[in-house]
């Protein structure tokens, strides 16, 4: 598509992604942000089941799905009304979901087998799930009296002959599709409902502009809606009844190789549409089975559904980390004060906390014609947000070092949370500046271990503070101490280690170790109590 079709557009149909109403896109028949996170879920459990993933296993599930499911579930089915509140075995629903990922296939199969499209119940609760594989059991072993309702097939297992081949690669190439939606925050509800809105802008440009020479390419948010949009056949194919012809030549392929200039021009689109950058935070590009176009998360990302530590030890508070991106686009205006580009640059600072942290870009790296990603990071929630600096090198007269402020942008985490896409702009005169973030997830614990002083038995600090307090009666044992501290310097613990006892008088007293036996390691939970100062005493020992 050129440059001059695409400036044709803009000019009669930018508009922002709220703005877009139910009746300029395609309605969306099923709740996608709760079917989204079910998906993740069962992904989740599909890829950590080495079982599932053996040969013989997949090729006794696909005999199961073509031979005892579908004629079931076929039979269950009344053409026009909801699905039947039925869910199959594990292994069978496996190959069910990655039949219906290839859309065209999958309605080409059911057609000829059946006559009819066989859809999917939207399941979402946990106890109406098993109340329908319960409900499937009792009806597969009153029909299929000869058939287990489990995969029983032994694993290592080589005489399956394989009846379905093409279905057995559509099994095979969706192995590990987990692995592009593995983030915690993908699970989120705020980050889902930012991407069911993107993916309803996508709908929506498509619709417009799908009658051009090339092929979109989804951004990751855009693409985990559209699998699973997909993985409801019978919904999808009623929703996408107006655009069904063209879809498979419309969109790039879940696996095929993407070219760049297809992400290219999805992005040109994208920004002639609605004025801001197609990437977003946890919405980078998919190009492929081989990688997401993100970068490596610098920590790990563990998921848990409970955290035993808060429970246990009230000391401990949780830490937040979130992604997040800054866009940047200048003015067209900036054209006539183009002398003045090579003093001026960006400099992103957090709003609390790492005062020291100075990123700066200049000027002449951002472009009229385009977003351009100016940082991608990773950020503590408790640094309460970034803000943006536009800044001029030397001042007014340039004739010193150092830099003037000419105009700041503040993005709060709470307000890009509660921002539609959680995208947020600003606009200065010169540029427009476009932040966005993922969800808050919680992290891995950051704790650190710092010395203290020596402290005595009853656990206070030996200080001439503290013999006074106790009217110089000597203070009893030595032991050393260490503060447990977390991310946010906040005292969490104290270690203690026993290593010398009596009473300790200025004068003829000696220090005495005690046995290594007698060494003990104790760990109370809490801060300091400080009576003066720094000088404290240990949190009381709590009774297990």
């Amino acid at each position: 598509m050129s440059k001059q079709t695409l400036n044709e557009m803009s000019s009669s149909t930018i508009r922002s992604l709220s703005e877009i109403s139910e009746t300029e896109t395609i309605h969306l028949s099923v709740d996608l942000v709760s079917a989204a996170r079910r998906n993740i879920g069962f992904l989740r459990s599909v890829y950590e089941c080495q079982w599932l993933h053996q040969r013989a296993t997949i090729i006794e599930a696909i005999r199961r799905y073509d031979e005892v499911w579908m004629p079931l579930i076929s039979n269950l089915t009344v053409e026009g009304s909801t699905p039947p509140m039925v869910l199959p075995p594990f292994d069978v629903e496996w190959v069910w979901f990655c039949h219906t990922l290839n859309p065209v296939g999958y309605r080409k199969y059911c057609e000829t087998r059946f006559s009819k499209q066989i859809g999917k119940p939207a399941i979402f609760n946990e106890e109406n799930e098993e109340y329908a594989l319960m409900r499937c059991k009792q009806i597969w072993v009153q029909k299929f009296s000869s058939e287990p309702f489990e995969n029983e097939v032994e694993s290592d297992s080589k005489n399956q002959p394989l009846m379905n081949k093409d279905l057995f690669n559509e099994v095979e190439k969706h192995k590990f599709l987990y692995s592009k939606f593995v983030e915690p925050y993908l699970s989120e509800l705020v980050y889902l409902i930012a991407a069911r809105q993107r993916y309803k802008g996508f709908l929506y440009m498509m619709q417009r502009f799908g009658d051009g020479c090339f092929r979109f390419v989804p951004a990751l948010d855009i693409l985990l809606m559209l699998l699973t949009h997909q993985s409801y056949p019978r919904v999808y194919v009623e929703d996408m009844k107006e655009m069904w012809d063209n879809m498979g030549k419309l969109v790039v392929g879940l696996w095929e190789t993407v070219e760049e200039k297809q992400v290219e021009e999805t992005k040109k689109l994208w920004e002639t549409t609605f004025d801001e950058p197609y990437e977003k935070a946890g919405g980078g590009i998919a190009v492929g089975m081989e990688k997401v176009v993100l970068p490596n998360p610098p920590i790990y990302w563990e998921v848990s559904d409970v955290d035993v530590n808060t429970t246990k030890y009230k000391s401990m508070i949780p830490r937040f980390l979130l992604e997040a991106c800054v866009f940047v686009r200048l003015n067209d205006r900036r054209k006539a004060t183009n002398i003045d580009n090579k003093h001026k640059f960006l400099r992103l600072r957090m709003l609390r906390c790492h005062r020291e942290l100075k990123l700066e870009k200049p000027i002449t790296d951002f472009s009229c014609d385009s977003w351009r990603k100016a940082w991608h990071l990773y950020c503590e929630f408790g640094t309460k947000g970034l803000m943006v600096e536009l800044r001029c090198r030397g001042g007014i007269t340039l004739s010193f070092k150092g830099s003037k402020l000419v105009k700041s942008m503040v993005f709060c985490w709470n307000d890009l949370v509660r921002a539609p896409c959680i995208t947020l702009r600003r606009d200065v005169e010169e540029m427009r500046v476009v932040a966005s973030i993922t969800s808050p997830i919680q992290a891995p614990y950051l704790l650190k271990c710092v010395p203290d002083r020596v402290t005595d038995d009853s656990g206070a600090m030996v200080s001439d503070v503290i013999l006074k307090l106790n009217n110089y009666r000597p203070q009893k044992g030595r032991w050393l101490s260490r503060t447990v501290l977390d991310h946010a310097r906040r005292e969490c613990f104290v270690v203690r280690i026993r290593v010398g006892g009596g009473f300790w008088r200025r004068g003829a007293e000696t220090p005495c170790g005690v046995n290594w036996e007698e060494r003990i390691i104790e760990i109370r939970e809490g801060s300091w109590s400080y009576v003066a100062g720094s000088i404290g005493k240990a949190p009381v020992q709590r009774k297990l």
